[in-house]
């Protein structure tokens, strides 16, 4: 069995819901208390196993590729100041895995962002797909759980987790059969269903293991009428084929840095669980 050891996150999304703090900065590295949730989306990756990292992005995200670039003046300046701790720290940022960037040429889908990073994918390999925006705040890293999945029945898996009935709407959501306490066999797969006709209140969060049966079934794809590639697309077909597709019910908390109140949240969570201001941050909201 291949040991996943690779990702591919696709970051060329516009961050039109951040406006205008995403005019000139890619909505991946706004910042959560010090570091931009890109790095913690990498960090997740790296906690589970992963070495290799494909980053799937546009024109104007050249600020995401610098930041896990090096950068020597800034390195420099801070050795002139016997900054050493973070000089240590901006250092550690490149070694954290192996980057590939690759741009996505048009928007055409999720499912076209995952074609475009396969040139660096193996035929036989299965594969981590994360999006740059969400963030897993858990104990065991959220891709983590997917790969222990992976792991165990050798198939593709989907990230889900339960919300309101009425607000199922908004996402892909699933149904099947529970299986073991926190994984589904999925039967079903509906694009953003109305409540009544929701298959159950699981909805498709964005962490996968991909399989090289799934990526065939990319390739075969056409676009849909809007025009794009979908990953969900290729798990309906996937399905519709027999093939196994299983469900990880995500332990943990997922934060939607692309919405603005639950960013907001996400700063004073984490910003609660950070060394440094924590504690100073606590007294403070009990005074509000």
């Amino acid at each position: 069995m291949a040991k996943i050891k690779k990702a591919i996150v696709a970051v060329a999304g516009s961050g039109t819901r951040l406006l205008p703090a995403t005019k000139s900065m890619p909505k991946e590295m706004l910042p959560i208390v010090d570091k931009p949730i890109i790095q913690l989306v990498v960090e997740e990756l790296v906690d589970a196993g992963i070495e290799d990292i494909i980053f799937v992005t546009r024109w104007d995200k050249k600020p995401l590729e610098d930041h896990f670039d090096r950068n020597f003046e800034l390195e420099y300046r801070l050795e002139q100041k016997k900054k050493l701790k973070e000089l240590e720290e901006i250092k550690a940022i490149g070694k954290l895995a192996k980057f590939a960037f690759v741009r996505q040429t048009k928007p055409l889908g999720d499912g076209h962002a995952v074609l475009s990073a396969l040139p660096f994918v193996s035929a036989n390999e299965p594969v981590a797909v994360l999006f740059g925006d969400d963030i897993i705040d858990s104990k065991k890293p959220g891709i983590g759980q997917m790969i222990e999945t992976y792991e165990h029945y050798h198939d593709s898996v989907i990230c889900i987790e339960g919300v309101p009935k009425d607000q199922v709407s908004k996402y892909g959501v699933v149904g099947g059969t529970l299986i073991q306490k926190n994984v589904m066999e999925i039967d079903r797969f509906v694009e953003k269903p109305e409540p009544k006709k929701a298959p159950s209140n699981l909805a498709v969060i964005g962490r996968y293991v991909i399989t090289p049966e799934i990526m065939e079934i990319l390739k075969q794809l056409k676009p849909g009428k809007d025009g794009e590639i979908r990953l969900a697309d290729a798990f309906v077909t996937a399905l519709q084929m027999n093939i196994p597709v299983y469900g990880r019910i995500l332990e943990g908390k997922r934060h939607d840095c692309g919405n603005k109140l639950k960013y907001v949240i996400a700063q004073i969570e984490l910003g609660l669980k950070h060394p440094d201001i924590g504690k100073d941050l606590k007294n403070y909201l009990k005074k509000l």
